[in-house]
């Protein structure tokens, strides 16, 4: 049920098929809410390259900006999604905790982000070689890269699958790590909720 291969293929699938037109997502369970927390990831990353475009204009700059706000909130709610849905699952067999278990730093949500990043970056490295106009100092350097992602996403991939497996035995704890992001709350914000006060004390 929990594959780290599964996870990655579907992502390289859809990131693949994502700039070709869309890429429908008849997932369920776990890889549903990986194949949506990865479109997260794929927008994001496209926004990031037009913020740092030097044509963009301020104004465009500025909905660029609000947009990636937004996408990383989204990215960083999913991979909650992803923990919350792991919580559940484990609740639903009632899997017991081992009396010397451990817990990881990181949870399995966010394996399947950084999963996700590294298959964007795979393609769009492997998109540089289709470029006529690349020397072979470009061509070499892409290529190094491309493998060094490839090593990545395998090692990380076996780390998910026994992350997984640790879980679901009760060797592992598991809880989903709250992000709490501040920046989009006008209540927490300081910027926001001092700006509205003061707003308010002018209108009275």
């Amino acid at each position: 049920m929990f594959n780290a291969s599964e996870t990655i293929a579907m992502q390289v699938a859809a990131v693949e098929q994502w700039h070709k037109s869309d890429y429908l997502n008849s997932c369920s369970g776990w890889l549903e809410i990986a194949c949506q927390q990865h479109r997260y990831n794929y927008d994001l990353w496209h926004q990031e390259d037009i913020a740092r475009s030097p044509d963009v204009s301020d104004g465009e700059i500025a909905t660029v900006k609000r947009a990636i706000d937004k996408l990383n909130q989204q990215r960083n709610d999913w991979i909650e999604k992803l923990d919350d849905w792991l919580t559940a699952y484990l609740e639903e067999k009632q899997i017991a905790l081992q009396a010397n278990a451990t817990q990881n730093s990181e949870t399995p949500g966010s394996m399947i982000d950084r999963l996700s990043i590294i298959a964007i970056r795979i393609y769009h490295l492997d998109e540089q070689l289709d470029r006529p106009d690349i020397d072979d100092a470009h061509r070499d350097k892409v290529l190094t890269r491309s493998a060094i992602c490839r090593v990545q996403q395998s090692e990380l991939g076996q780390c998910l699958d026994t992350a997984i497996k640790e879980i679901l035995s009760g060797a592992k704890r598991h809880r989903t790590y709250r992000q709490f992001k501040m920046y989009n709350d006008p209540s927490l914000n300081p910027y926001l909720y001092r700006r509205q006060s003061n707003a308010a004390k002018r209108a009275c």
